[in-house]
């Protein structure tokens, strides 16, 4: 089971710490009450669902011998705008550095991060229409 604590500050800032000790600063932008201090909750799920989907690819290029230089993983949420304005729509693209990196290998750890491994990606299926996309730079 996985377990994380939020605490109240003060305003609209919180602090979320999970069991594995790590902890994040949350805040609302002055307009709603807050002071600017942190992510906002909703970006946090973006970023979620680009750090599973990454650790997911990084670690299949990885284990098919590819030379990997780097990854970028860009997410963009379009939201509702009736509340509670959850996302509707959320696109990740994978830009992948490295040497000689086979489209190929590319592809298939994306699909599989995309259709079989990321568990963010597979909680929020059904709730909002998630698309990827991939390109490889060469370096």
């Amino acid at each position: 089971m996985s377990e994380a604590k939020i605490t109240y500050v003060n305003g609209l800032q919180f602090v979320g710490e999970a069991a594995s000790g790590h902890a994040i600063v949350m805040d609302g932008d002055a307009g709603v009450g807050g002071r600017n201090t942190g992510l906002r909750p909703m970006e946090l799920l973006l970023i979620g669902i680009g750090g599973c989907s990454g650790m997911d690819v990084a670690s299949i290029l990885n284990k098919k011998k590819q030379d990997l230089k780097g990854l970028e993983i860009n997410v963009k949420g379009q939201k509702a705008e009736n509340y509670p304005k959850k996302f509707t729509d959320i696109d990740i693209e994978f830009i992948v550095r490295g040497k000689n990196v086979s489209d190929d290998a590319v592809k298939r750890a994306v699909e599989l991060s995309m259709k079989k491994y990321c568990s963010v990606k597979a909680t929020l299926e059904g709730s909002a229409k998630i698309t990827w996309s991939w390109k490889i730079i060469e370096e």
